[in-house]
Protein backbone atom coordinates (compact mmCIF):
# COMPACT_ATOMS: atom_id res chain seq x y z
CA UNK A 1 0.00 0.00 0.00
CA UNK A 2 1.06 3.52 -0.73
CA UNK A 3 0.26 6.83 0.93
CA UNK A 4 -1.05 9.85 -0.96
CA UNK A 5 0.96 13.09 -0.80
CA UNK A 6 -1.36 14.45 1.92
CA UNK A 7 -1.09 11.22 3.88
CA UNK A 8 2.71 11.23 3.56
CA UNK A 9 2.83 14.78 4.90
CA UNK A 10 0.73 13.81 7.91
CA UNK A 11 2.74 10.61 8.41
CA UNK A 12 5.96 12.65 8.46
CA UNK A 13 4.53 14.73 11.31
CA UNK A 14 3.55 11.56 13.15
CA UNK A 15 6.99 9.99 12.65
CA UNK A 16 8.59 13.12 14.11
CA UNK A 17 6.23 13.22 17.09
CA UNK A 18 6.16 9.43 17.62
CA UNK A 19 2.79 9.69 19.42
CA UNK A 20 0.29 12.50 18.98
CA UNK A 21 -3.21 13.67 19.65
CA UNK A 22 -5.18 15.49 16.96
CA UNK A 23 -4.22 18.91 18.40
CA UNK A 24 -0.50 17.97 18.27
CA UNK A 25 -0.77 16.98 14.64
CA UNK A 26 -2.61 20.18 13.73
CA UNK A 27 0.06 22.25 15.52
CA UNK A 28 2.79 20.48 13.50
CA UNK A 29 1.41 21.85 10.22
CA UNK A 30 2.59 25.23 8.93
CA UNK A 31 0.05 27.95 8.15
CA UNK A 32 -2.45 27.67 6.61
CA UNK A 33 -3.32 24.64 8.71
CA UNK A 34 -5.70 22.03 7.33
CA UNK A 35 -9.18 21.66 8.80
CA UNK A 36 -9.58 19.25 11.71
CA UNK A 37 -12.01 17.21 9.61
CA UNK A 38 -9.41 16.86 6.85
CA UNK A 39 -6.80 15.50 9.27
CA UNK A 40 -9.42 13.20 10.83
CA UNK A 41 -10.29 11.81 7.39
CA UNK A 42 -6.61 11.27 6.56
CA UNK A 43 -6.04 9.50 9.90
CA UNK A 44 -9.05 7.24 9.28
CA UNK A 45 -7.75 6.27 5.82
CA UNK A 46 -4.23 5.70 7.16
CA UNK A 47 -5.63 3.57 9.99
CA UNK A 48 -7.63 1.51 7.48
CA UNK A 49 -4.48 1.04 5.38
CA UNK A 50 -2.54 -0.17 8.43
CA UNK A 51 -0.10 2.74 8.69
CA UNK A 52 -1.47 4.31 11.88
CA UNK A 53 -2.79 2.94 15.15
CA UNK A 54 -4.28 4.68 18.15
CA UNK A 55 -4.98 4.28 21.85
CA UNK A 56 -8.19 5.61 23.35
CA UNK A 57 -7.49 7.78 26.37
CA UNK A 58 -10.88 8.90 27.62
CA UNK A 59 -12.56 10.49 24.61
CA UNK A 60 -9.27 11.32 22.89
CA UNK A 61 -7.25 9.22 20.51
CA UNK A 62 -3.47 9.12 20.77
CA UNK A 63 -2.15 8.19 17.33
CA UNK A 64 1.12 6.40 16.61
CA UNK A 65 2.83 5.05 13.48
CA UNK A 66 2.60 1.31 12.80
CA UNK A 67 5.16 1.52 9.99
CA UNK A 68 8.72 2.77 10.47
CA UNK A 69 9.80 5.65 8.25
CA UNK A 70 12.89 3.76 7.07
CA UNK A 71 10.80 0.71 6.08
CA UNK A 72 8.26 2.82 4.17
CA UNK A 73 10.82 4.78 2.19
CA UNK A 74 13.01 1.73 1.57
CA UNK A 75 10.06 -0.05 -0.04
CA UNK A 76 9.12 3.11 -1.92
CA UNK A 77 12.68 3.55 -3.24
CA UNK A 78 12.98 -0.11 -4.22
CA UNK A 79 9.73 0.22 -6.18
CA UNK A 80 11.08 3.32 -7.90
CA UNK A 81 14.27 1.49 -8.90
CA UNK A 82 12.24 -1.49 -10.15
CA UNK A 83 9.71 0.55 -12.14
CA UNK A 84 11.88 3.33 -13.57
CA UNK A 85 15.38 1.87 -13.72
CA UNK A 86 14.72 -1.72 -14.89
CA UNK A 87 15.42 -3.00 -11.37
CA UNK A 88 19.01 -1.77 -11.77
CA UNK A 89 20.57 0.01 -8.80
CA UNK A 90 23.51 1.04 -11.00
CA UNK A 91 21.17 2.76 -13.50
CA UNK A 92 19.55 4.56 -10.57
CA UNK A 93 22.96 5.56 -9.15
CA UNK A 94 24.09 6.81 -12.56
CA UNK A 95 20.94 8.90 -12.96
CA UNK A 96 21.15 10.18 -9.38
CA UNK A 97 24.78 11.28 -9.63
CA UNK A 98 24.41 12.86 -13.07
CA UNK A 99 21.02 14.54 -12.74
CA UNK A 100 21.34 16.00 -9.24
CA UNK A 101 23.46 18.96 -8.34
CA UNK A 102 25.82 17.15 -5.96
CA UNK A 103 29.03 18.85 -4.90
CA UNK A 104 32.38 17.12 -5.15
CA UNK A 105 32.40 16.55 -1.38
CA UNK A 106 28.92 14.97 -1.52
CA UNK A 107 30.04 12.64 -4.31
CA UNK A 108 33.13 11.70 -2.29
CA UNK A 109 30.91 11.02 0.71
CA UNK A 110 28.76 8.70 -1.45
CA UNK A 111 31.88 6.90 -2.64
CA UNK A 112 33.00 6.45 0.98
CA UNK A 113 29.60 5.00 1.87
CA UNK A 114 29.82 2.55 -1.03
CA UNK A 115 33.40 1.61 -0.13
CA UNK A 116 32.33 0.92 3.45
CA UNK A 117 29.43 -1.27 2.27
CA UNK A 118 31.80 -3.19 -0.04
CA UNK A 119 34.17 -3.89 2.85
CA UNK A 120 31.26 -5.19 4.95
CA UNK A 121 30.08 -7.68 2.30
Amino acid sequence: MKLSKSEEELMNHLWKLDKAFMKDLLEAYPEPKPATTTVATLLKRMTDKGFVGYNLLGNAREYFPLVKKKDYFSKHLNGLIKNFFNNSASQFASFFTQETDLSKSELEELRNLIDTELKNK
